[in-house]
């Protein structure tokens, strides 16, 4: 076709802090997986879990 759009998909991860509940989104990296426990939260210094992967395409 020659007036297609190209889509492209960009993953992002979900983090939320355990204590605080403060969300955070950022983009997808190899290895994450869903519930996992990884970093420190910026706000409270505590733990932080993954709870949403998910894509968003836009057309190019």
């Amino acid at each position: 076709m020659i007036f297609s759009k190209k889509k492209i998909i960009i993953a992002y991860t979900v983090e939320q802090c355990i204590k605080c509940e403060m969300l955070a989104k950022r983009k997808f990296r190899e290895g994450d997986v869903l519930f996992a426990e990884l970093s420190k939260c910026s706000s409270c210094d505590s733990l932080t879990r993954i709870e949403k992967i998910f894509g968003e395409s836009f057309e190019q």
